[in-house]
């Protein structure tokens, strides 16, 4: 296939709410997904959970010739499937473009009671192989959300054993330590179920490895850490040196050892934390950042690039979807990939970036070129454009900024840097600097930029 015939993947972006939904189509998404809290995993932070709203989404989608997909994708217990039908039927009177299932039971049941209604496969199912892509299509579903741990070269197998198969993947967001999403720590720390929607992201809190050995009894007990004899960048370099070697991969000494971890709310419990041949479990993930890879992903066929993030900001929501629709224009238009787009996605809240499983390895210029890039345009979100008048701008504030500083101006009509040169009050007085979350300024703009949203460059 050349690049110019390049067919344009959807852009697939989170709402969890009417603002960020908007605000996806603004910045160029085809389409959104959001979830009714009581049978999708984001149980929490959802807009989307009244019958009203989630009616004003989808008509509010459709007006604007947009798609809007209803997760669904709940592990529901035997209680919630009493009410499952009786609930989803006001949903599916509201016509949804589909739903994201994951549970085969579920999936069964809509497509018995509704089989004219689209049925997406969750991400949550862990669908691997090509086979398993083929099952689904037998039962009658439209597309199949890739799990994320496929590589781009097992992507490109699935597309050609299943021509007819609508395929998604994710291309940005939160990734999980467990198999895509199948984990239990909030379960085991919280007695909070991921699978039920109420994960408390127990994977990202501030835990502390300690060292420990065992007692006579078989006890673990705390080594104190100024006993331990450390070099942190010898052993890094030795992991790294194993890890390039792969396949028989000789395991670091102290692997083999105990360890207790300490979590920062939690200051002196002690837990155990064991690794075996597979890794350490409980780890901070890096978030997903595949823009580089969206031409590939577009030569293979995929039909749906998806960015991850229900709960997170507006200002994430608009600039992944800038982004990502900037990296899909390219890659149909036959232009080179841009790496600013890697350093504009710095600027988001993030734990570090990764390409995930897309890639095995890097070679050492792709790693210089995608930190450099990442170094010289990180930027914070400072505030939110509520209207223009008059050559001036109402901003609600989000972070401190302050004249001089230099600002992103970032548009559905198109991103500007300027260095501020005047801000003023309600009151029309001149303002130097504006503290954080809570207060209005105005500042010197340009009608166009209308509902737009400000970055400070650091």
């Amino acid at each position: 296939m050349s690049t110019s015939s390049l067919r344009s993947p959807e852009l697939l972006l989170p709402a969890g709410s009417l603002e960020k939904m908007h605000a996806a189509f603004d910045f160029g998404a085809d389409a959104v997904y959001a979830g009714q809290p009581r049978y999708s995993l984001r149980a929490r932070n959802n807009e989307f959970s009244t019958l009203d709203v989630l009616q004003q989404g989808i008509e509010g989608a459709h007006a604007r010739g947009k798609l809007f997909f209803v997760a669904s994708n709940i592990f529901p217990h035997n209680a919630k499937l009493k009410t499952y039908l009786r609930d989803m039927e006001p949903v599916i009177a509201m016509k949804p473009d589909a739903l994201i299932m994951a549970d085969p039971g579920l999936i069964m049941m809509v497509r018995e009671k509704w089989p004219e209604v689209p049925v997406h496969l969750s991400v949550q199912a862990n669908a691997v192989n090509w086979a398993d892509v083929k099952f689904w299509r037998k039962m009658g579903l439209t597309r199949v959300i890739l799990s994320r741990e496929l590589s781009l070269d097992e992507i490109e197998e699935i597309r050609q054993e299943c021509p007819d198969m609508e395929l998604e993947v994710f291309v940005h967001g939160a990734l999980c330590i467990a198999y895509s999403g199948r984990c239990l720590l909030s379960g085991y720390f919280n007695h909070r179920d991921p699978n039920q929607g109420t994960c408390t992201n127990s994977c990202r809190w501030d835990y502390k490895v300690e060292n420990a050995t065992e007692n006579e009894t078989g006890d673990l007990q705390r080594i104190p850490v100024e006993t331990i004899k450390f070099d942190f960048n010898k052993a890094l370099e030795e992991a790294n040196q194993s890890f390039s070697a792969m396949g028989d991969m000789p395991r670091h000494p102290l692997a083999d050892r105990p360890y207790l971890i300490e979590e920062g709310g939690k200051p002196g419990q002690f837990m155990p934390i064991l690794e075996d041949e597979h890794g350490t479990y409980i780890m901070n993930s890096k978030d997903l950042r595949a823009v580089e890879h969206v031409e590939r992903l577009a030569k293979i066929g995929v039909d749906s690039l998806k960015v991850e993030g229900r709960t997170k900001s507006l200002y994430y929501v608009a600039r992944t979807a800038q982004v990502y629709r900037r990296a899909i224009d390219d890659a149909v238009a036959g232009r080179p990939f841009n790496p600013q787009l890697l350093g504009e996605l710095n600027g988001l809240a993030n734990r570090g970036y990764t390409d995930g499983f897309y890639q095995r390895h890097h070679t050492q210029d792709h790693q210089n070129y995608m930190e450099g890039v990442s170094q010289a345009h990180r930027s914070q979100y400072v505030g939110q454009v509520l209207n223009v008048a008059d050559g001036w701008a109402e901003v609600e504030v989000k972070n401190r900024f302050a004249v001089g500083d230099r600002i992103e101006i970032i548009s559905p009509n198109g991103n500007e840097i300027v260095t501020l040169a005047e801000m003023r009050n309600a009151d029309n007085q001149t303002l130097n600097i504006i503290g954080g979350a809570g207060h209005k300024v105005r500042i010197p703009l340009d009608a166009k930029y209308e509902k737009a949203l400000l970055a400070r460059m650091l």
